[in-house]
């Protein structure tokens, strides 16, 4: 399976998403921001966390305008694979490839630890390695990831199943608890907690593992 990952100005977990693919079995590419096509054949690719362009104006609004995100859109709108994490799940929201915003955190201080989620759905390749209702511990560190959706898109997510993880002690003002939520054709996952950061022992905990896993999993069957 081949992925890419994406390297914005800023990008600090890009390695780190590289090294969770690697173990799961991918050829790992990595992608500079001003190239404009993305590796030939890519199965997925990962927009990875940190602070691209310092977050300035918005976080992940410049990163959303580089020339690479252009192939992003494209590489999603055919039915490929994406996965943004952190600052990966802004930018995404910024491209328009997933609903909401996330907004700065409701307590406005930067919150880092390991925080405890609920998995809401089995449904689609990233999650599938999970069972519904089940509880993992994955880190965040962010200090703008108050997801936000209105009433009605709320509504449409909840209807359609595309909640993917929720926090089962809400840390930052996400409305619905929400911490990852999947596009319609459920191939494009955005979630502010780093499950690559939860993929070796070394790490404290691997609870991230499975995702990868079964992510490639799926692609190798598909």
């Amino acid at each position: 399976m081949k992925a890419a990952v994406i390297v914005f100005p800023g990008s600090n977990c890009d390695r780190d998403m590289a090294v969770a693919f690697e173990r799961a079995g991918a050829d790992v590419t990595m992608v500079w921001h001003k190239d404009t096509a993305l590796p030939q054949d890519v199965d997925i690719v990962g927009v990875p966390g940190g602070f691209s362009f310092g977050d300035y104006l918005r976080c992940g609004a410049i990163a959303a305008n580089s020339p690479i995100c252009q192939s992003v859109v494209s590489h999603a709108e055919r039915g490929g694979y994406v996965l943004g994490i952190c600052n990966g799940f802004q930018i995404l929201t910024e491209t328009g490839l997933l609903p909401g915003a996330l907004r700065r955190n409701a307590g406005l201080k930067y919150i880092c630890r390991t925080v405890e989620l609920t998995v809401e759905t089995a449904d689609t390749a990233f999650t599938s390695g999970y069972s519904v209702g089940q509880s993992i511990h994955i880190p965040i560190a962010h200090h703008d990831g108050n997801y936000f959706v209105d009433d009605a898109k709320l509504a449409q997510l909840q209807d359609e199943g595309r909640i993917a993880f929720k926090y089962a002690d809400n840390p930052n003002g996400s409305v619905a608890d929400i911490a990852g939520v999947v596009s319609k054709n459920r191939r494009v996952l955005g979630m502010m907690p780093h499950p690559e950061r939860a993929a070796d022992e070394g790490h404290g905990g691997t609870d991230g593992v499975a995702m990868f896993r079964s992510l490639m999993d799926q692609l190798a069957t598909a």
